[in-house]
């Protein structure tokens, strides 16, 4: 018994500590209410108090339940018993308040007046009847005509300052701005409020003391991409040269001026800002950066071309003299006269030289020589004259350039038959009375010719060079002549 009363007991002291812990910690309320959790209930918001500037105009706020009214400070509070009072917030919480504002229908948030005014007092409400209106507000209604304000004409209301009584008998506002009532400076800007007027600059302008200045607007970056310019009321931006002001008429964008205004004789690049001119090959530009000069190449180097340098608009061309052609745009080349065209006869032979060519008998053997069929000019053993005579003369022919570098080996003689038992020796026979010439031994059988003094030309030259063969016995002594003709060109290319 005693254990089935225990377990009992501890049951329900378990439930009620259960019920003790579970609180509401939230419940939603509607709008202009918030929970109050120490009495368990929504109370009403203050918005006057919570709210900055709840009201504008001049006008003050009062605060009822769910919501907040803005009415002219002249108006006055009339409670329930009739007696006007100053305005006295509802008591948070109870749900019976008895103090309450003059409205002229159940537009509670507002207090406005279909129409646009206020009603100002109790006296300028006709008619005998007050009834709780809601939120516990007091409202006199005309008992003709329960939903209105008496439309009388006859009939005079009282309206608070900034408000006049319109023919339908209610408060409206005065519109000072437009009936010249107001005290705005010349340089201020009137604009109307409900019951009231304020007095503003016109934008672009702050007001300091009593007057109106202009606002600096290029003193507060960033307004202008590059430039501000500050005009009485406003400004505007300008750009740098080379860019042009946006559609926004802030930013600034470059002016691509090779596709506006070209302005390069030639070659056009855009930059930022800006553009450059560049000129072709050959080409450079004049002092004004927009116009291009031929460059002269011939007087900038005299390397350019072998022989003439051309100048012509925008490049340079190479020319080579009369016998030359030009090979590779600069360099001159001998022209073969002989195997393209020539005026020699049949019975004479072409030889080409740097720059030309000449025409030279065929048989250039002369009495008493007789031209054998080796191309020698042999003088005949029976024939007496040419026992002092050379034994025989071989025509041969070359050509070097003008001012040739010296010393250099330009002929090489040599034998053609050899003897047992001789010794060959070799010498200038003729030709070199100004000694540009020497003979250098190089074998028993061969000498070389070197020139050791420049030569200039156009020139011809005539050398004889002649080989001595005497018998080592003494037996017997003969020699051979080379007439070497040697044709100096023009050039020394």
């Amino acid at each position: 018994m005693l254990k089935a009363l225990f377990l009992t007991m501890l049951t329900l002291a378990l439930v009620k500590s259960q019920d003790t812990e579970e609180t509401i910690t939230y419940t939603q309320c509607t709008d202009g209410y918030e929970w109050d959790p120490v009495r368990q209930q929504c109370k009403d918001i203050d918005e006057c108090d919570i709210v900055p500037d709840a009201c504008k105009g001049g006008m003050k706020c009062v605060n009822h339940y769910g919501g907040y009214l803005c009415l002219p400070k002249t108006a006055q509070i009339i409670v329930n018993n009739e007696q006007p009072q100053q305005e006295t917030p509802p008591a948070e919480g109870t749900s019976g308040a008895t103090t309450g504002v003059v409205a002229a229908s159940s537009m509670a948030t507002s207090g406005v007046l279909p129409g646009g005014g206020f009603v100002a007092s109790a006296a300028a409400v006709a008619g005998p009847e007050v009834q709780p209106g809601r939120n516990n507000f007091v409202i006199r209604r005309n008992p003709a005509d329960p939903q209105r304000i008496p439309s009388n004409p006859s009939h005079r209301i009282q309206c608070a300052a900034g408000y006049e009584q319109s023919e339908h008998n209610v408060c409206q506002d005065i519109d000072e701005c437009t009936a010249g009532t107001h005290n705005c400076r010349a340089d201020q800007v009137c604009i109307n409020l409900r019951g009231s007027f304020a007095c503003q600059c016109p934008p672009g302008y702050q007001k300091r003391g009593e007057q109106c200045v202009d606002i600096d607007e290029c003193t507060i970056p960033p307004y202008c991409h590059q430039r501000c310019v500050n005009t009485p009321g406003s400004f505007y931006c300008q750009c740098s040269p080379g860019f042009q002001l946006a559609a926004n008429n802030y930013t600034c964008v470059d002016i691509n001026e090779c596709d506006a205004s070209n302005q390069c004789a030639q070659q056009c690049y855009n930059i930022l800002g800006s553009f450059i001119c560049q000129c072709n090959q050959g080409y450079e530009l004049s002092s004004d950066r927009l116009n291009c000069e031929d460059i002269d190449e011939c007087r900038t180097s005299s390397y350019l071309c072998q022989y003439q340098c051309v100048n012509e608009p925008g490049k340079f061309s190479c020319m080579c003299p009369q016998g030359y052609q030009v090979v590779r745009s600069r360099t001159c080349q001998d022209i073969n006269e002989c195997e393209t065209t020539n005026e020699c006869r049949e019975d004479e032979m072409c030889w080409n030289y740097h720059g030309g060519f000449r025409c030279y008998p065929r048989n250039p053997c002369q009495d008493p020589y007789i031209l054998t069929p080796e191309n020698r000019c042999v003088c005949p053993v029976s024939n007496a004259m040419c026992r002092e005579l050379p034994q025989s003369i071989v025509y041969k022919y070359m050509s070097i350039r003008s001012d040739r570098s010296v010393p250099s080996d330009i002929f090489q003689i040599q034998a053609t038959t050899i003897y047992a038992n001789t010794i060959n020796t070799f010498r200038i026979k003729s030709g070199n009375e100004n000694g540009e010439f020497y003979l250098r031994q190089t074998s028993p059988v061969s000498a070389m010719l070197v020139l050791v003094k420049s030569l200039s030309g156009p020139r011809e030259h005539i050398v004889d060079l002649e080989m001595l063969t005497v018998s080592s016995i003494g037996t017997f002594r003969t020699s051979s002549v080379l007439r070497l003709t040697i044709i100096v060109g023009p050039f020394s290319f």
